[in-house]
């Protein structure tokens, strides 16, 4: 797999030259017929009302999407250029671009242009376990996103970019991404109480990026989420990691055949109590190796101080001293003498001085999602030292 993708691209010019005619035509219908294959598995299919072939670029006319359950939603048409067919009945596109995007809705129109995915590999066979039987992109990138109502731009992203990258060895994927530029506007609030909060809070116009950045190891299933971020101006930035491990191909595609059967039963209350007991039963073989959230301010918690004081008729400064007080009283509910004294003393560094606040979770070995789960249930209290539970402040 890794071969034919390194060495397509500077072959590709000597070898339409040297195949050129009708024998070696691409079936576009064929190629229709295995992304369905592949994408069914996924949630619905692709429909279109003609497929045509010029070369190396094939264009579904009037495609639309149809969810295995829902209405299908119309596209338009979709153009794929730079596609070759590999030894093995497969596929790859090196592009394909989809038409600007424009819907109205209850006096709000959303529009994105400039939509497209860069390197797809559509397989031969979706049934086999191993990375050439899933369909994969390489890129994926919308140019302006916006919502509009009454001339005035409620939300907008000004482009985004998702990145997939297969390693070497075929041993993992490396993946990251990026929402730039992302603004709402919230400042025409008509209820009262939240248009008062919104002023207080200054967040009538909330600007600021969102990013992610990850790995999936494939032989032990491993998922870990570097960094999922929201990061406002004038807010703070919130970052979201995890690791876990278990999640293999195989269990991809109990996920997928799991989810295709439920789809498939006439009787929804039924499938979804199936589907349920699937679930619990393919969450036993994933565990838990850590987590981590961690919120940086950048001024609004001054804020929140002030305007929740000034809901109880105090300051900022009266209303951080009595949450300072009042978070060992509640801590001592839940019974977990380990971590009440670290919380408190977090709660009380960070309410003095807000810089960050870290809740990290790394327990010494991996712990198994059931193990999670009945501790949960039979002794919660004792999830914190389980799970290796750690806060800290200004860190």
């Amino acid at each position: 797999m890794t071969f034919y993708r390194t060495t397509r691209l500077m072959l590709s010019g000597a070898a339409f030259l040297s195949l050129a005619g009708s024998a070696f035509a691409l079936d576009g219908q064929d190629l229709l017929t295995k992304i369905n294959a592949a994408y069914s598995l996924q949630g619905g299919t692709l429909v279109a009302d003609g497929v045509d072939v010029d070369g190396t670029t094939v264009t579904l006319k009037k495609a639309s999407f149809k969810p295995n359950s829902g209405q299908p939603v119309s596209i338009g048409d979709i153009t794929m250029t730079g596609v070759e067919e590999d030894e093995d009945g497969g596929y790859y596109v090196e592009e394909a671009s989809f038409p600007n995007v424009s819907a109205t809705n209850d006096g709000a129109t959303f529009t994105a242009s400039d939509l497209k995915l860069g390197g797809i590999s559509i397989p031969a066979n979706p049934k086999g376990d191993g990375l050439d039987s899933m369909l994969l992109y390489e890129t994926a990138h919308s140019g302006p996103v916006k919502v509009v109502q009454d001339g005035a731009e409620l939300f907008s992203i000004a482009e985004s970019d998702v990145n997939l990258t297969l390693r070497e060895d075929e041993s993992g994927f490396d993946f990251d991404g990026a929402f730039k530029s992302l603004k709402a506007d919230i400042s025409k609030a008509t209820d009262a109480q939240s248009k008062e909060a919104i002023d207080k809070l200054a967040l009538q116009h909330v600007s600021g990026d969102i990013t992610m950045k990850g790995a999936w190891e494939l032989t032990p299933g491993t998922i870990d989420v570097s960094e999922f971020a929201f990061d406002f101006t004038n807010i703070g930035k919130l970052n979201l990691a995890f690791k876990i491990s278990g999640y293999t191909m195989p269990f991809v595609k109990s996920l997928q055949e799991a989810a295709k059967q439920a789809e498939a039963n006439a009787n929804k209350e039924e499938a979804q109590q199936a589907l349920g007991l699937s679930m619990l039963g393919l969450l036993q073989q994933l565990s838990f190796e850590s987590a981590q959230i961690r919120f940086d301010d950048a001024s609004i918690t001054k804020r929140a101080l002030d305007y929740a004081g000034s809901q109880q008729n105090m300051s900022g400064q009266q209303m951080a001293d009595s949450l300072k007080a009042m978070t060992p009283i509640m801590l001592a509910q839940l019974n977990i003498p380990e971590l009440q004294n670290a919380v408190s003393a977090a709660v009380n560094t960070f309410l003095d001085n807000p810089k960050s606040l870290t809740l990290a979770a790394a327990p010494a070995k991996p712990v198994p999602f059931p193990m999670i789960m009945g501790a949960a249930m039979g002794a919660p209290n004792t999830l914190p030292q389980v799970l290796g539970v750690k806060v800290s402040a200004n860190d």
